[in-house]
């Protein structure tokens, strides 16, 4: 197995995450949960106000 081989599997391995992580990000089961999350800096409550299921809901 030569150089040029190696770098075609990174390349495309590279690429097979890149879409695996692009179509995690953009899928729609997770919307709710970014648009959740992109509102937490701007958001003035206190984390002892939050319930449970939103304080651990990364480890669903």
């Amino acid at each position: 197995m030569g150089i040029g081989e190696l770098q075609t599997i990174a390349t495309v391995s590279a690429f097979i995450a890149f879409v695996g992580v692009a179509w995690w990000a953009y899928s729609p089961k997770n919307k709710k949960r970014f648009e959740e999350d992109a509102q937490l800096a701007l958001d003035d409550k206190d984390k002892e106000s939050l319930s449970e299921e939103q304080r651990n809901k990364d480890e669903r």
